[in-house]
C-alpha cells in the first residue's frame, strides 16, 4: 500500500489501512484532494494485504465540504455535469468496491463530506461533532448523491428537514436517526472504527447489506412520498420565496428515490446545475465567500491582535445587556457596569432572559447557565473595578459629554494597552476620541438590536484609531461570532445612512401621490423584512427626523428634510412608542393613522398632486436607485472602500434579502449606465436627493462595475 500521498497519511493496523485526511484548513474536497483519495482507494482495493479501509480527518474537520471556489464561476452546463458525473463515479467505486470502508468522523462532516461518509459502509462519529448538508444556504442542493442517499439512511421526512433548511445535526441526533452507527468519545474514535472494520472481516457485518445505494427500507411508498412532498412544497412556497435550491431539492426527491439510483443521481446533477447557474446561487456564494473575508484588511494583515480575556460593558440598558450575551458564551470573563444599581440588576435579568431560547431548545441547561453566570459574569457600579479589563465597551446615554467624561476617567484607571470601544450609533468617533491623550485606542463597535441575534458588528475607525486597536476589535468580533464590517467615521457611519437613504426615498413617492400601502407591499415583496412606514414606526419618526436633519447639516442640500416628512413629524405621532405613527396601534391589526393620513392629504392638496398608481417594480427601482447613489457617495467620501463589505452590512444588519446579493451587486446587474440615467430622471422629478454621484457617472462612462467578478 502506497504511503507517499500529499494530503493523506496512510497507516496500516493489521490488515486495515487507516487514511488520515490532511488537506488544510478544513479538508475541503478540492480537485487535487479528490484525485488523491481516488488513487488511495484504488491502491487499497488492489492490495491483497488490505482487508478494509478506515477514513478519518486531521484537525477539527472530517471533511467540511467541497471547495466552492473551484466551481462558482463555471457557466458551462455540460462542464458542471461532467464534474458531477466524475464525482459520482468516485463515490460509486467506494460504495460498490470489494472492501469495507469505515468513516471515522472526527469533526465537521458537511456537504460533500457527508456525501462521502454516506457512501461508506459504516460510520462512527465522535461525540459533539456536526453533520449536515448545508448547500441550500449558498443556493445549491447536494450534488454528489445527498438527495438520494440521505433519505435511504434516515427516512424522507428527516432528509427533507436537513436538506431544505441546511441546518446540521449533532452526532447524537445522527445516531438516533441512524445516519451514523456509533457515537464514541473522541479519544476512542479510531479504536471503534478499526473494531468495526474488523467485524466486516470476521463476517459479523455484511458488506452488501451495508451498501447505502441498495437500501430501500426507509423510503416511503409512492402515495406517501407524493403526500409528504406536496405538503413540503406548500410550506416551502412562502418560506423559500425568492430562493431556488429548496424547490430543486424537493424536485430531486420527487423525481428520484427509485430503484435505479444512478438515474436518480443524473437527475440530481441536472438540478444542481440549474442551481449553480442561477443568479441566486451566484449571490449567495458571493455572500458566503465575502463573509469569510470580512475584516481581513491589508491595513492589519499580519498584525497579531492584542489578547482579550476580560471584557467590560458599561450600561445595563437594551444594547448593553444584549451585547453582554456573547462574551460569557464565548469564554471571556465579563463585567457589566452601570452607576445605577437598579440598572445593573435589570441588565443581568435581561442577559439571563436572552438565553430563554437556548433553554427552551435545550442548547444549554439551567444548571450550566447558572454556572456560567457564576464563573464568568460579575457586576459593578464603580469604574475603578474595570482596571483589569482588556476591552471596555460603552453603551450609555447618546450624549457626547457623558461619553467623553467616562473615557477620560477610564484612561486614568485602565492599563495603557486596554482597548476602548463605543457602541454609539451616531456620535462621531473622531470627536469622542479627542478627549483622550491616546485617541488611537478608541474605536466604534456598533451592535445591532437585538444584539444577541444580529450577526453584524459595524466597526468604525476614527481618524486616529490605531491599527492595533482595529486588529483587536476585528478579532473580538470573530470570537463572539459576529461579522465584522470595518468603515470609517462619518455621519451615520455606513448602515444607518444607507438604510435611511433606501427607506427615506419612500417620502418622495408618497409626496408624488403613490399610495403608502403600495410602497409597503412592494418592499416586502422585494424581500425586505418590513416596509419604510413600519420600520419608521418601529425606530421612531422623531428619531428619523432628527437624524435626517443632522445629515442635512453635514451633507448639504441633498439631505434637506422633505416638507411632507416634516408635516408628518409635526403630528406628534412618532410610532409604536406613542401608540401611533404611520399606523394606529390601538387596533389589531394596526390601521392607517388618521392624523398622518390627513397630513399627507393636506400636503397633496396644497401641491395639487393627484393620486398616482405605480407598480411594485417601479417603486422598488426608485428606492434602490437612491440607495445605490448613497453607497457611491460614501465610497467617494472614504466611509467605505469595499463594495462586498457594504452589501454584507445591509444583509446582516438590516435584513436586505440575501438572494438579491446586496445593493451594489444589484446595481451591477442593472448596469451603472442604467442607474445613472434613472438617477438623472429622478433628480429632475424629485430634486437633489437623487443627484448622481460622480463615481456612478465615471464608472458608467468607463463601463465598470462595483464587483470585479461580475
Amino acid at each position: 500500500m502506497r504511503t507517499d500521498f500529499r494530503a493523506i497519511r496512510v497507516e496500516m493496523r493489521g490488515g486495515i489501512a487507516v487514511f488520515t485526511l490532511d488537506n488544510p484548513p478544513v479538508n475541503q474536497l478540492s480537485d487535487h484532494f479528490v484525485r488523491e483519495l481516488a488513487e488511495a482507494f484504488a491502491e487499497a482495493f488492489r492490495d491483497g494485504a488490505v482487508t478494509a479501509v478506515v477514513m478519518t480527518g486531521a484537525g477539527k474537520s472530517f471533511i467540511a465540504g467541497a471547495d466552492i471556489t473551484q466551481i462558482k464561476d463555471i457557466r458551462d452546463r455540460e462542464k458542471i455535469l461532467a464534474l458531477l458525473r466524475e464525482n459520482n463515479r468516485f463515490l460509486k467505486n467506494i460504495e460498490t468496491g470489494p472492501k469495507p470502508v469505515v468513516a471515522a468522523i472526527n469533526g465537521s462532516c458537511l456537504g460533500g463530506g457527508l456525501e462521502l461518509a454516506m457512501a461508506c459502509h459504516y460510520r462512527v462519529a465522535a461525540a459533539g461533532v456536526e453533520l449536515g448538508q448545508p448547500e441550500v444556504q449558498i443556493g445549491l442542493i447536494p450534488g454528489a448523491g445527498g438527495t438520494q442517499r440521505l433519505p435511504r439512511l434516515i427516512g424522507l421526512p428527516n432528509a427533507i428537514d436537513m436538506i431544505t433548511t441546511g441546518k446540521p445535526i449533532s452526532a447524537e441526533k445522527a445516531l438516533q436517526r441512524t445516519l451514523v452507527d456509533e457515537v464514541v468519545e473522541p479519544a476512542r474514535l479510531l479504536e471503534a472504527a478499526v473494531a468495526a472494520a474488523g467485524r466486516f472481516a470476521a463476517g459479523r457485518l455484511n458488506l452488501k447489506l451495508r451498501t447505502t445505494r441498495l437500501r430501500h427500507d426507509r423510503l416511503p411508498s409512492a402515495a406517501e412520498k407524493k403526500a409528504l412532498l406536496d405538503f413540503t412544497a406548500l410550506m416551502t412556497a412562502e418560506k423559500g420565496k425568492g430562493y431556488v435550491a429548496p424547490f430543486k431539492a424537493i424536485e430531486a426527491f420527487t423525481r428520484g428515490l427509485g430503484y435505479d439510483i444512478d438515474a436518480d443521481l443524473e437527475t440530481e446533477a441536472g438540478l444542481f446545475a440549474d442551481c449553480l447557474l442561477s443568479d441566486v446561487a451566484r449571490n449567495l456564494i458571493g455572500i458566503f465567500l465575502n463573509t469569510r473575508a470580512a475584516g481581513r484588511l491589508p491595513r492589519i494583515e499580519g498584525l497579531k491582535p492584542t489578547p482579550i480575556r476580560k471584557v467590560a460593558m458599561l450600561g445595563g440598558g437594551v444594547m448593553g445587556s444584549g451585547s453582554m450575551h456573547m462574551p460569557p458564551t464565548s469564554g471571556f470573563e465579563a463585567i457589566l457596569g452601570d452607576i445605577n444599581p437598579a440598572a445593573v440588576e435589570k441588565g443581568v435579568g435581561a442577559i439571563r432572559a436572552s438565553f430563554d431560547y437556548h433553554l427552551k431548545n435545550r442548547k444549554i441547561t439551567p444548571e450550566a447557565l447558572d454556572r456560567m453566570f457564576a464563573e464568568r459574569l460579575r457586576t459593578t457600579t464603580a469604574l475603578a473595578e474595570l482596571a483589569e479589563a482588556d476591552l471596555v465597551i460603552e453603551a450609555v446615554l447618546e450624549d457626547m459629554r457623558v461619553k467623553q467624561d467616562i473615557w477620560t476617567q477610564l484612561e486614568r484607571i485602565c492599563r495603557p494597552g486596554a482597548i476602548f470601544a463605543t457602541n454609539t450609533s451616531a456620535l462621531p468617533i473622531t470627536a469622542m476620541a479627542a478627549a483622550l491623550s491616546d485617541p488611537g485606542r478608541l474605536i466604534g463597535m456598533h451592535f445591532f438590536n437585538p444584539a444577541q441575534r444580529m450577526q453584524l458588528l459595524e466597526i468604525i475607525c476614527g481618524r486616529r484609531t490605531s491599527d492595533a486597536t482595529l486588529a483587536a476589535a476585528v478579532a473580538f468580533a470573530r470570537s463572539v461570532k459576529k461579522v465584522p464590517i470595518v468603515v470609517n467615521d462619518g455621519p451615520g457611519f455606513y448602515v444607518s445612512r444607507q438604510l435611511i437613504a433606501l427607506m427615506g426615498a419612500s417620502i418622495f413617492l408618497l409626496a408624488d401621490g403613490v399610495d403608502g400601502g403600495a410602497i409597503e407591499a412592494a418592499l416586502v415583496a422585494f424581500g425586505m423584512p418590513m416596509g419604510p412606514a413600519a420600520l419608521s414606526d418601529l425606530t421612531g419618526i422623531d428619531i428619523n427626523f432628527h437624524v435626517n436633519r443632522t445629515f442635512a447639516q453635514h451633507l448639504g442640500e441633498r439631505w434637506a428634510v422633505h416638507p411632507l416628512f416634516e408635516a408628518i413629524y409635526r403630528t406628534g405621532c412618532y410610532g409604536r412608542k406613542t401608540g401611533a405613527g404611520y399606523l394606529d396601534y390601538s387596533a389589531t391589526p394596526p390601521t392607517p393613522n388618521p392624523k398622518v393620513v390627513a397630513a399627507v392629504q393636506e400636503y397633496l392638496k396644497a401641491q395639487r398632486v393627484s393620486p398616482k398608481k405605480m407598480g411594485a417594480e417601479a417603486i422598488v427601482e426608485v428606492m434602490l436607485a437612491a440607495a445605490i447613489n448613497e453607497a457611491a457617495y460614501m465610497l467617494e467620501e472614504g466611509i467605505c472602500d469595499r463594495p462586498q463589505d457594504m452589501d454584507l452590512a445591509m444583509i446582516y444588519g438590516t435584513g436586505f434579502p440575501p438572494y438579491r446579493g446586496g445593493i451594489l451587486r444589484y446595481a451591477d446587474r442593472w448596469g451603472l449606465e442604467h442607474v445613472r440615467v434613472r438617477l438623472v430622471e429622478l433628480e429632475a422629478r424629485y430634486g437633489p436627493r437623487f443627484k448622481p454621484a460622480k463615481l456612478i457617472a465615471d464608472m458608467a462612462a468607463a463601463g465598470r462595475s462595483f464587483y470585479v467578478d461580475r
